[in-house]
């Protein structure tokens, strides 16, 4: 049986993974990922925030994404608006109070992922598609000893040092039984791909589109313009309000009928991608990191997709750990829980406090309020467009209590 000793093995190749790769790559260290699907492949999570730039330039991807953009239908996107029963408020995030590009794309992740991808490989990354994890054995005090498989048969490796960015799959979480029950409600999303020139309702393709119910505002749709001409279109809510729907195709378009102005914008549309759903989503951990291992992006805890966070806290993850490894590699031990842990949950904790005003109508009723005043809407602006780190702004660094005394002035 063959065996290979890596400084670094990752699990998964989306974006935390493929970011991670590149940077430790770019340190000149040995680097296995290990991806259970075949690329390209579907998955949610097309609309990114402008503070991704921020990670992919750090990872030295920028100029492959930046070059291939065009080519693969990546849709330019300078901000967010929000539209319910006839109200619409628009965020350009240039006019954001924290520093940082203001500006990003809308993509579909099947040929951003698989971009990012192939940029760690040519880095020097060696990335093994078709290939899960199924066992880790941390009993040799100097390196972690790795059970794959895959269509080649079973195999083993050995590093020094594991990050886990498997996403959804939360591989670590699972073996290491490191999982905890998220405190969010289980909501589900139901979602598809249309093919619609999306001409109606004054639609400004350059921002996501978040439509709130009419009726019900804890009920909520996206739509992300594409530039080959499709859209992404889904609706996200508790799971007793899809309950009484047959199928995948009834839930969401059940719905969709329920608000003409997203009717109107669609216009004339063919469903390109068949409508599917995610149901409880959300998930946690009880630690991010342990004895020569780490939990990057949705392996260590998802929220929701209301703002699009996924994928930032993903490469923020990935920016935080890679120095903190390089540093463990070079026999310097780290303090994880003060240098990433710690920081990490900054943003998180500013995304779950926006996440659960929404869902409870505090940050509804901010978005909506008709006087904003400019200074407070370019803080807001900021973690909208993923700046939740900045803690020179008041609404990251206090974002609970913040949040409700801007509430209640907006109530």
């Amino acid at each position: 049986m063959e065996e290979s000793i890596y400084d670094v093995l990752i699990i998964g190749a989306g974006p935390a993974g493929s970011t991670a790769a590149a940077m430790l790559a770019n340190a000149g260290k040995s680097v296995l990922v290990v991806e259970k699907q075949e690329f390209p492949r579907f998955s949610i999570g097309e609309s990114l925030l402008p503070q991704c730039m921020t990670f992919i330039e750090e990872a030295g991807l920028l100029d492959a994404v930046l070059d291939n953009a065009e080519r693969l239908g990546f849709q330019y996107k300078e901000g967010a608006a929000f539209y319910h029963k006839g109200n619409k408020v628009d965020f350009d995030f240039r006019k954001k109070s924290s520093e940082g590009p203001g500006t990003t794309y809308q993509v579909k992740r099947e040929h951003f992922d698989q971009l990012l991808a192939q940029g760690a490989a040519e880095k020097g990354a060696e990335i093994r598609h078709g290939v899960a994890l199924e066992a880790i054995d941390f009993n040799d005090p100097n390196t972690v000893k790795l059970s794959l498989t895959g269509a080649a048969g079973r195999s083993e490796a050995k590093a020094r040092f594991v990050l886990d960015a498997s996403g959804f799959g939360r591989v670590l979480p699972r073996l290491l039984s490191l999982e905890s029950p998220s405190d969010f409600p289980v909501r589900q999303a139901v979602f598809c791909h249309v093919k619609s020139e999306l001409a109606g309702g004054n639609f400004d393709r350059s921002k996501i589109l978040i439509t709130v119910h009419p009726q019900n505002p804890e009920i909520w749709y996206w739509l992300i313009p594409f530039a080959d001409g499709t859209a992404s279109i889904g609706v996200v809510g508790a799971t007793e309000y899809f309950a009484e729907s047959d199928s995948e195709k009834e839930a969401l378009w059940k719905l969709v009928a329920d608000e003409p102005y997203l009717l109107e914008v669609l216009g004339e549309y063919q469903v390109s991608r068949a409508e599917q759903r995610i149901t409880g989503y959300s998930a946690n951990v009880n630690c991010l990191f342990g004895d020569r291992f780490a939990l990057l992006g949705n392996a260590g805890e998802f929220l929701d997709p209301v703002f699009s966070s996924g994928v930032t806290i993903a490469m923020q993850s990935s920016s935080l750990a890679v120095p903190l490894v390089l540093k463990e590699l070079n026999d310097e031990p780290q303090n994880w829980q003060k240098l990433y842990s710690d920081p990490l949950r900054v943003g998180i904790t500013t995304f779950r406090t926006f996440v659960k005003g929404w869902y409870d109508t505090r940050f509804q009723d901010v978005i909506f309020y008709p006087h904003q005043q400019q200074q407070v809407k370019e803080m807001i602006c900021s973690i909208l467009a993923g700046y939740a780190w900045d803690t020179g702004n008041p609404y990251v660094r206090e974002s609970e209590r913040r949040l409700n005394v801007l509430a209640e002035l907006c109530g």
